[in-house]
């Protein structure tokens, strides 16, 4: 079978987007599917027309001439619409699978009713949600009614939709959505990435001044609805309590200079520290240095709807996490059995629970072991895919 995902963006662009695209395309590959990629005009590393990434082919679309919204992201459309049609009648596909935001689906739509296709879309955030989320939009607002309104349209219109979370299933079935067209398809880990944590360094721990520290963590993308302040903030509580406490923060993001400014201004700042972006490669060495992985979400549609990827690659580094009480952390986390959740929006609450973790140790092998078992069980991308695979049979026609 031949699968044309259709991206925002991908490899070698290094974010929970694109390597949830990689787990979907490998694990597709070993099945012995044939497969392409093609991104869309917001893809922003440089490269040729067509790249083979970690196997995997790439085709870009060239960025149109920039306007103002909406006129900009319809010049997008049309330049993805392009190319998906030169693609297609080129490579032949199967099936298509766009990935949102929902300008890929947009682009899609058409092509596949050309030439008779079947058209999965892969809601991983609705668009509008996603824009409130990191600051560029505002709920109710008229770009936010019609980015819903295209959300819900073009769902109705794909043969059919793919959901990383329960949570998303329930809002388009409630926005009339055929609960038979959904399906979900939940954040996996590639064990085979994540499954075989490394040793703490030593000497890579005093490079960086965590030297017999007791380490809180948050690995990711520095955007506003993390919480990413209210950790900051908890940490003069939580070293009053845990006087070895230290906090490392690794990745970059909107808010980076921010909270580089908060830190500096608390009375915690010799306690935190910033690593800047890592190579992917060299994720795990600081997975290693970390005691509990903090995931302090605020709350809000985003984060009470769509869960996030972070969490489940602590769990299979066998790493304690602590995640704010929002639907998209209920989703992954048993409160007391695989991980701890604390009330969103209260760095006092985060403090404690972060303290009464590193006060109990005695609890710490069973949680590691229960939260492990179940990514095992549930969210290894190994045996995801087969819901896939289930639903492009159903619509081609094809066995694989």
């Amino acid at each position: 079978m031949r699968i044309l995902h259709i991206l925002d963006h991908g490899l070698p662009m290094h974010s929970g987007y694109t390597f949830r695209t990689r787990a979907i395309v490998k694990a597709q590959q070993s099945l012995g599917c044939d497969v392409r990629c093609l991104t869309g005009p917001r893809h922003s590393a440089p490269g040729p027309a067509v790249e083979v990434v970690d196997g995997i082919v790439f085709h870009r679309t060239p960025a149109p001439p920039p306007a103002r919204a909406p006129i900009g992201e319809w010049r997008e459309v049309g330049a993805m619409r392009a190319r998906i049609e030169a693609l297609v009648r080129e490579w032949r596909p199967d099936i298509l699978h766009a990935h949102s935001p929902v300008l890929t689906a947009l682009a899609a739509q058409p092509v596949a009713r050309r030439h008779g296709l079947p058209l999965v879309y892969e809601i991983r955030a609705f668009w509008e949600d996603a824009a409130v989320g990191n600051g560029t939009g505002r709920e109710g607002s008229l770009r936010y009614r019609a980015t819903r309104w295209l959300e819900t349209r073009a769902a109705r219109r794909a043969d059919a939709v793919a959901v990383i979370c329960e949570g998303l299933r329930g809002d388009l079935i409630a926005r009339g959505i055929p609960g038979d067209k959904l399906f979900v398809s939940p954040n996996g880990v590639d064990m085979a990435l994540f499954g075989d944590p490394i040793a703490t360094d030593p000497a890579f721990a005093r490079q960086i001044g965590l030297e017999g520290a007791e380490v809180i963590g948050f690995i990711g993308s520095f955007y506003d609805y993390e919480g990413l302040d209210d950790l900051i903030e908890a940490m003069p509580r939580l070293i009053a309590r845990r006087p070895a406490a230290h906090l490392l923060l690794v990745g970059g993001g909107p808010m980076e200079a921010a909270l580089k400014a908060q830190a500096a201004a608390s009375s915690a700042a010799g306690r935190i520290h910033f690593t800047g972006r890592v190579p992917h490669q060299e994720v795990e060495r600081y997975y290693a240095l970390v005691d509990v992985l903090a995931y302090p979400r605020k709350a809000m549609r985003l984060t009470e709807l769509v869960t996030p990827l972070k969490p489940l690659e602590a769990m299979a580094q066998l790493k304690l996490v602590a995640a704010s009480n929002v639907g998209g952390h209920r989703e992954l986390i048993e409160d007391g059995v695989t991980g701890t959740l604390f009330a969103p929006d209260d760095p006092d609450a985060l403090a404690d629970a972060l303290a009464g973790l590193l006060e109990d140790r005695a609890i710490w092998p069973q949680r590691r072991a229960a939260a492990r078992a179940f990514v095992e069980r549930e969210r290894n991308w190994s045996s995801n895919i087969s819901r896939y695979r289930a639903v492009y049979q159903r619509l081609t026609g094809k066995a694989s």
